[in-house]
């Protein structure tokens, strides 16, 4: 039997670690029929598509305000994929833009050779390519809007970056199975969701005891920043850019200019969050913290050569307070955003 186009079929990363997919509705095990062009639930018989090669498993969360906020995020998303690949011909382009940041840099050289990571909200997907140009570990990047999927996979497929793929999910009904990954990165997403702490709790299953998941989120007191440019823009009629230090400092094209402004002023929902408020969220959840962008001690600074994933103290109350009064001080330059690192408990 002849086979579907080859830009067409579940990749073959999916099908060699199959095992660790089930169904977003009935939580059955999925398989790929012979000629792998869609993937199908052993329990329910639902069939699922593929889209140019990404699976198309997203499953609506139900009749909720959850339900109406992913509606309205997916829709917003479609429209304006974000971030663009418009400057970005290579995996050495890739490499160079992800490396002039410090994160993702020290992320990359700190995943342990052989590990799974997932990437849940992934948007275009370049941080998972990039992760993905290091060969020895296995990357699921995963998000609701099909054409931002689109734009990782197909970079991903013109490279030849064999260990990456691309899968269509919502957060809130996930397609993996308890304790399959080492590593579970969620940046820039539970803060457009109805309810980000279930967001949170949602990630946890499919991170093995041991793992460490990474979150992004807007902070609220570095925020204002932000908030404040964007009244000025609604007043100014979408005029004076330039107040964005972003826009402002860096060359950008058009389509680039305009997604990162479309994401941090047009967003149809944000919710904004505190050190002290994601420690509880930890807390509450078998999840021990070990670091954070900034660092939760006010007297101690983020390093270019910092251990990502070594226990570090979450610092008291007041120290949190003035590493965020600091986090509105400096401008938000990227839009007030944060990062905590925690580790499940056995």
């Amino acid at each position: 039997m002849k086979l579907t186009d080859e830009t067409a079929v579940i990749p073959e990363l999916i099908r060699r670690h199959l095992d660790i997919f089930m169904c977003p509705v009935c939580g059955g095990r999925l398989k790929v029929p012979d000629d792998h062009s869609t993937m199908e639930c052993a329990a329910c018989k639902r069939v699922f598509a593929c889209d140019q090669g990404i699976p198309l498993l997203f499953w609506p969360t139900g009749r909720s305000s959850k339900a109406d906020v992913t509606d309205l995020v997916k829709a917003f998303y479609e429209e304006t994929p974000f971030p663009g690949y418009d400057d970005l011909d290579s995996p050495e382009s890739l490499r160079a833009k992800a490396e002039n940041g410090v994160f993702a840099r020290l992320l990359s050289g700190q995943i342990a050779h052989g590990s799974k990571v997932l990437e849940c909200g992934c948007g275009t997907g370049q941080l998972s390519n990039f992760l993905g140009l290091t060969w020895g570990r296995s990357v699921f990047a995963t998000d609701l809007c099909v054409n931002s999927l689109r734009l990782g996979h197909a970079f991903e497929e013109q490279h030849g970056l064999e260990n990456v793929c691309f899968v269509q999910m919502n957060l809130f009904r996930p397609v993996f199975r308890p304790e399959v990954f080492d590593f579970v990165i969620c940046n820039g997403v539970l803060h457009h969701t109805a309810d980000p702490f279930a967001g949170f709790q949602a990630l946890l299953p499919s991170l093995k005891k041991g793992g460490f998941v990474v979150v992004g989120l807007y902070n609220r007191y570095g925020r204002l920043t932000t908030d404040i440019r964007r009244l000025i823009f609604r007043v100014a009629g979408d005029r004076l850019t330039s107040l964005d230090p972003r826009l402002r400092t860096e060359t950008l094209n058009d389509a680039r200019r305009r997604a990162w402004f479309r994401d941090q002023y047009k967003h149809p929902h944000e919710s904004k969050h505190t050190f002290g408020e994601v420690l509880r969220w930890f807390d509450q959840s078998s999840v021990e913290f070990v670091n954070s962008i900034p660092k939760c001690v006010a007297s101690e600074s983020f390093s270019p050569g910092e251990r990502l994933f070594e226990p570090n103290p979450r610092g008291t109350a007041v120290d949190r307070a003035i590493v965020q009064a600091a986090m509105l001080l400096t401008g938000g330059r990227e839009g007030g955003f944060f990062t905590m690192i925690g580790r499940k408990r056995a």
